[in-house]
């Protein structure tokens, strides 16, 4: 994945980019690609018409309007070239944002027939010490989602069109956004042009790491229309993996969700139906204090779960029934993970980078029934073979 960029350029320089990138013929730009040491082409598959162009606080910021007509321009030039590229029209910066809704709108008046996803991008974090609201961010990101859902299809309704857009989750996390003040913290100290300098480095707590896999398994829970999705970011800043100048690299919280759930949440995502105690968000009504979704494969099921609870622990016994479908054989708990600690605020440091890891998970298989025990505030997985 690669983005043009249509807020400062753009048709041409997204042309440009795009010879450069995957064309396999001589030219300018591809002569100058062999230059720089790779005379094969790249081919990128899917590129995104800009980034957070919605956003006042970028340099190019457009309405929907003017977006719109530019995004299918580009759209179209850039399939002349290449026919086969999967293309990502901007959506809202966040379901926050003052126009989100008729952003998504206007934009796709303009480009259905040109786009295959329309972006989400969110990110959720603690605020004013509520870890129960925190707890809830997935169900903020899943109405997001539904939003952009509906909105879509009724573009396509009105244009008469039988195409059905997909959504591109290409930024989400948990990041310390905003200080107390409204401000963006942890701005670079140093001024110019610094080296790699310390940006955004959040150090991630286990209800970070909890919310974090509550999120990823509402991203499974809507594979049907969220067919890409993209952590930002990867190391160091905002990331599940930090490193030390001379020194040695270490594991976040959300490290533990993020591995195993890209390991193991392969071939069919597939919802679970769960009955468990609610709690009221101010924001969001009343909320399930348990989510979980199953992805289902040759090899067997793999269960991911969360208890958004505080306070209560809770005991969930899933029908494997359903989820064995023509698998036709009885299965067996291969590996059980837990993340969970009697501190919720724990975390790994420079200092003492193994203090938080996962646990075994208190799982059993009875027939055709699966039973989990899980302590408030705890993430798990595990997989059936």
């Amino acid at each position: 994945m690669l983005a043009v960029n249509l807020g400062t350029r753009g048709t041409q320089e997204a042309l440009d980019l795009l010879e450069y990138a995957n064309v396999d013929a001589q030219t300018a730009w591809t002569d100058r690609r062999a230059a720089n040491g790779h005379p094969e082409p790249f081919g990128v598959r899917m590129w995104c018409l800009g980034n957070e162009v919605d956003g006042p606080w970028q340099i190019g910021h457009k309405n929907a309007d003017d977006y719109g007509k530019l995004a299918s321009q580009t759209a179209k030039a850039m399939r002349m070239i290449d026919p086969g590229l999967e293309l990502v029209a901007c959506g809202s910066s966040g379901r926050s944002m003052p126009t989100f809704g008729a952003w998504e709108r206007t934009v796709l008046e303009h480009t259905l027939d040109d786009v295959d996803f329309i972006s989400c991008h969110a990110y959720y974090q603690e605020r004013n010490g509520d870890a129960q609201e925190f707890l809830a961010s997935s169900v903020d990101m899943a109405r997001f989602i539904e939003s952009v859902v509906t909105t879509a299809d009724a573009v396509a309704a009105a244009k008469k069109s039988d195409k059905r857009i997909m959504i591109s989750f290409d930024e989400w996390n948990v990041w310390y956004l905003h200080d107390d003040d409204g401000g963006q913290n942890d701005k670079p100290e140093e001024k110019g042009w610094p080296v790699a300098p310390r940006l955004l480095e959040d150090r991630y707590s286990v209800l970070d790491g909890v919310v974090f896999g509550d999120l990823m398994i509402t991203l499974l829970q809507h594979a049907d229309r969220v067919r890409s999705a993209s952590l930002a970011q990867l190391v160091n800043v905002i990331a599940p993996i930090m490193t030390e100048p001379g020194g040695p690299a270490w594991r976040q919280t959300t490290f533990f969700p993020f591995s195993l759930t890209s390991r193991w949440a392969q071939g069919r995502a597939v919802r679970v139906p769960v009955s468990a105690p609610t709690f009221t968000s101010p924001a969001l009504g009343e909320v399930a204090t348990v989510n979980a979704v199953a992805t289902i494969d040759d090899d067997g099921v793999s269960l991911f779960v969360v208890n958004r609870s505080t306070t209560e622990p809770t005991t969930l016994s899933v029908d494997l029934r359903p989820l064995l479908g023509d698998l036709g054989r009885e299965m067996a708990i291969d590996e059980a993970h837990l993340l969970h600690d009697d501190d919720i605020y724990a975390s790994n440091t420079l200092e003492d980078r193994e203090r938080v890891g996962l646990r075994p998970m208190d799982a059993e298989v009875d027939g055709e029934t699966l039973r989990i025990s899980l302590p408030p505030v705890s993430w798990g997985c595990l997989r059936l073979s």
